[in-house]
C-alpha cells in the first residue's frame, strides 16, 4: 500500500497546478462571456477582465483558448478607441470653446505646440512637448487637463530665451572639448553630454560647497530642448546639430528629439560650434 500512496500523492502533486490553471481561467472566462453578453461594449471592465484572461490563459496550453482571448482582446481594443474617440470629442468642444483648435486622433491629439498622448485604460493622460513629458499622467477630467495645458503653455510654449543661454551654452561646449585626450573630429560633442556641462556650469557656490538636492539648481531638460527650438527660431544659429543615427535616436542619453512642430522633428547627437 505504500507505493500506491506515493503513485496516488504524485499524480496528485503533477495534476494540482493543472487543476489550479483550468480553475483560473475558466473563472476569467465566466467574466469575459458576461461582459461579452451585454448590450453595448464596457471597455473599462473588459481591458480589466482582458488582463486576467490573458494572465491565466498562458497557463493552459489550448488553441481554443487562445482564439478566444485574441477575440475577446480585439472587440475590447475597439471599446476603448471608441471610448477614446468620445473622450477626444468632449475635449476637442472645451477647447474649440476657447478658440483653440485640436488635432489628431486618439491615442494622440495635438494643441499649438504640445501634444497629449490618451491612456484609455488606465483613464489618464499626458502632455507632452515634442518627446519630453511635461506632466505625470493625470486623470482624465476636462478641466484638470484644460488647467494643466495653460501651465505649460505659459511654462514652454511662451518661455523667452534667456541672453545667456548661447554663451553658457558655448562654454559648455568648449569645456567638453577641452577635457578630450584627442580633439573630437570635427568639434563634434555629444549633445547630451553638452547638456549636463551646461546644467553643471549653472551650479552655484553654495552647491559646490554643500552639495545635495536641495542645493542644486535643476535645468529640466525639456528646457533646453525649447531653448535650442527658440535659438533656431531665430535663424542662423551659431553652432550646427549632426542628426542622430537610428542606433543613437533609441537611447535617450545619446541623441535628443527637437520639436518642429507638435509631432514633427528631428533626432540630434551631437554639436559644433563655428
Amino acid at each position: 500500500m505504500e507505493e500506491l500512496v506515493k503513485q496516488l500523492t504524485a499524480a496528485q502533486t503533477e495534476l494540482a497546478p493543472q487543476f489550479k490553471a483550468l480553475r483560473d481561467v475558466i473563472g476569467a472566462l465566466n467574466t469575459a462571456v458576461r461582459l461579452a453578453a451585454a448590450e453595448k461594449a464596457d471597455a473599462l471592465p473588459m481591458h480589466k477582465a482582458l488582463s486576467k484572461l490573458e494572465t491565466t490563459a498562458a497557463e493552459v496550453d489550448s488553441a481554443t483558448l487562445d482564439q478566444a482571448v485574441a477575440a475577446f482582446a480585439a472587440v475590447t481594443q475597439t471599446a476603448l478607441d471608441d471610448l477614446a474617440f468620445d473622450f477626444a470629442k468632449d475635449l476637442r468642444d472645451e477647447f474649440g470653446e476657447r478658440g483653440e483648435t485640436v488635432d489628431g486622433r486618439p491615442p494622440i491629439l495635438s494643441v499649438g505646440l504640445l501634444t497629449f498622448k490618451i491612456d484609455m485604460a488606465a483613464r489618464k493622460g499626458q502632455w507632452f512637448y515634442g518627446r519630453e513629458p511635461l506632466t505625470s499622467a493625470i486623470p482624465l477630467s476636462l478641466t484638470g487637463i484644460l488647467k494643466a495645458y495653460d501651465q505649460q503653455v505659459k511654462r514652454i510654449v511662451n518661455r523667452s530665451l534667456e541672453s545667456n543661454f548661447l554663451p553658457d551654452l558655448q562654454k559648455a561646449w568648449q569645456d567638453c572639448k577641452d577635457e578630450r585626450k584627442q580633439r573630437p573630429s570635427g568639434g563634434r560633442i555629444n549633445i547630451i553630454e553638452v547638456y549636463s556641462k551646461l546644467t553643471m556650469n549653472r551650479q552655484s557656490a553654495r552647491f559646490w560647497n554643500q552639495p545635495s538636492r536641495s542645493t542644486f539648481k535643476d535645468y529640466e531638460r525639456v528646457l533646453f530642448v525649447r531653448d535650442l527650438v527658440l535659438v533656431q527660431a531665430q535663424g542662423d544659429p551659431p553652432f550646427r546639430l549632426g542628426v542622430a543615427t537610428k542606433s543613437q535616436a533609441e537611447q535617450s542619453s545619446r541623441s535628443i528629439w527637437l520639436p518642429e512642430t507638435a509631432v514633427d522633428g528631428q533626432y540630434y547627437s551631437d554639436i559644433t560650434f563655428d
